[in-house]
């Protein structure tokens, strides 16, 4: 297979065999059983007023038949034409366990061979999560990034750019912990964890509580994360702005949402057991001249797998949340949140500001009851959005202040996927609004790899729409199901739509066929035009 460049000076790149390795279940694709459309992927650009084409041959399989179908994604579309002027890039989540515990490369084939095949598609660049618990496991300011380099080498190789994600919790779908020497400090400190009244303890993340504590040998959480960060620009330099482009998820808050479970509206992390949450709020309680109501969190919050509606305090009508006490209760309950993400924000853009890299953070879309007054799994995670509220412009104005970036996963939901009282698609609408109001630049994700039936015609709607603030669609997660029959050529649609819309007619190039074989025998075909 060959690959030809045409610039100022002709170039001619021989291009290997790829092989998607069986790590990552590609099959059941062939070219027979696809639409033309569902293969096309533009890799034309324009570059510096030069025009650049690339023309892939390869040998067509033979019982492929000719399609005169309409593509799904006509451009003819009005849609296609509400776009604000500005680029939006595209990148893909690699696996949550890329680097291994052993500091290697997991399934380095099928990642390479992965990668290669974004390239060719068209696609921007890749999302890497970098974790707390393997870089700096053994001990406080012993950091291992050899693990982590070898990726950054890889994708350098291929030619994308690297959304790095530093991970300040834990991870309980790849059963990664804290670092080991956190751990051991929380046997003797166990406020260094979330802890709910009846004594359940949540050791994904520290508590937002001892962010200003000493409690880690000697130093505060807050500076612990500012070494992290400060060791990963000093290892990391030669590549900022060049391969790496931007940094997220820089505030460990993103797991807060792992304590609201779904049926769970269990209120309030950490009062009945931490000396530190409950001075905070007799404090605030003081500053207010409410001294009675400092003494403990509400007494009619349900329990665990409760529906909202079997106590009173989140109760649409008549509920405590709408007393004085359950205002002044969650403001304060808010405050510590968005506290936290002033604290973490601070931290990343102080010491990344003079390099070249976008700075972001994640705040999650928690949609369950939010079609109620009270908003209560909301409120439980400590957004204080209700009928009567809005709960995340303050955090919009958040992000302003330190110039950041809001990640938004969720932008494939569709409420008719959900429950009666939740409602993704108008809680995005509403945070969207916000970080319009604050000028903030959103990065969309999809919630999941499993994209539900609608879900990428939904992802379109929110990245073309005229209102969208979205700059940056992160697709996760390379594996089996991003490569499956049913998810790949849906990806490869959205792809292929979206770069139409930045081409000028004359750089759509001539239609050829791109081979991808499995391991297994299985022929993945990526249309190139």
């Amino acid at each position: 297979m060959e690959l030809s460049v045409m610039g100022g000076s002709r170039a001619v790149v021989k291009v290997g065999s790829l092989n998607i390795c069986r790590e990552f279940g590609v099959c059941g694709l062939r070219a027979s059983e696809v639409p033309w459309w569902r293969r096309r992927v533009c890799v034309g650009r324009k570059s510096h007023e030069v025009r650049l084409r690339a023309k892939v041959k390869a040998k067509m399989t033979a019982e492929e038949p000719a399609e005169a179908t309409k593509a799904p994604w006509d451009l003819s579309d009005a849609a296609t034409r509400l776009r604000p002027v500005g680029r939006l890039r595209l990148h893909v989540g690699l696996p949550l366990d890329t680097v291994s515990e052993c500091h290697t490369v997991n399934h380095a084939k099928a990642i390479t061979a992965g990668l290669k095949a974004l390239k060719l598609m068209g696609v921007d660049g890749v999302e890497l999560p970098v974790w707390w618990g393997l870089v700096e496991r053994d001990s406080l300011g012993k950091y291992e990034w050899s693990g982590y380099l070898a990726v950054a080498d890889m994708v350098q190789k291929v030619g994308l750019k690297l959304h790095m994600s530093l991970c300040f919790h834990a991870c309980r779908e790849i059963k990664l912990a804290l670092p080991d020497w956190v751990c051991r400090i929380s046997e003797n400190h166990p406020g260094l964890f979330f802890i709910d009244r009846s004594g359940k303890q949540c050791n994904d993340c520290l508590s937002f509580a001892v962010d200003d504590l000493p409690v880690l040998d000697g130093k505060t959480p807050i500076q612990v994360y500012q070494g992290f960060c400060e060791s990963f620009k000093s290892t990391f330099a030669p590549f900022m702005g060049s391969l790496i482009t931007a940094l997220g998820r820089m505030a460990s808050f993103v797991i807060h949402q792992a304590i609201s479970l779904p049926k769970s509206t269990m209120i309030l992390l950490e009062l009945e057991n931490s000396s530190v949450t409950i001075n905070h709020l007799k404090q605030h309680a003081e500053e207010t001249g409410n001294l009675l109501w400092g003494n403990s969190g509400p007494h009619d919050a349900p329990s665990y797998n409760d529906p909202p509606t079997v106590n009173n305090f989140f109760k649409d009508e008549g509920g405590s949340w709408e007393t004085p006490y359950g205002d002044f209760f969650l403001s304060w309950y808010s405050s510590q949140l968005i506290s936290h993400v002033d604290r973490i924000l601070s931290l990343a853009s102080t010491t990344f500001r003079d390099t070249l890299v976008s700075i972001s953070g994640r705040v999650p879309i928690i949609h369950s009851w939010c079609k109620t007054r009270s908003h209560p799994s909301e409120l439980t995670a400590g957004f204080y959005n209700t009928a009567n509220r809005d709960g995340y412009e303050p955090i919009a104005a958040m992000f302003a202040k330190h110039s950041c970036e809001m990640i938004l996963p969720g932008i494939d939901l569709l409420d008719e996927h959900m429950p009666h009282h939740s409602s993704p698609q108008s809680l995005l609408e509403q945070i969207k609004a916000a970080c319009k109001k604050h000028g903030v630049i959103i990065c969309g994700e999809n919630a999941s790899a499993s994209v539900l039936p609608g879900g990428f015609q939904e992802i379109r709607r929110n990245l073309l729409s005229d209102e969208s603030r979205v700059n940056t669609f992160m697709c996760q997660r390379m594996g089996a199901s991003f490569f499956s029959p049913k998810h790949f050529p849906l990806f490869s649609d959205l792809v292929h739509c979206l770069s139409r819309l930045e081409l000028h007619p004359d750089d759509v190039l001539e239609e050829d066929s791109l081979r991808v074989s499995s391991e297994a025998g299985i022929d993945l075909h990526v249309q190139v035009v």
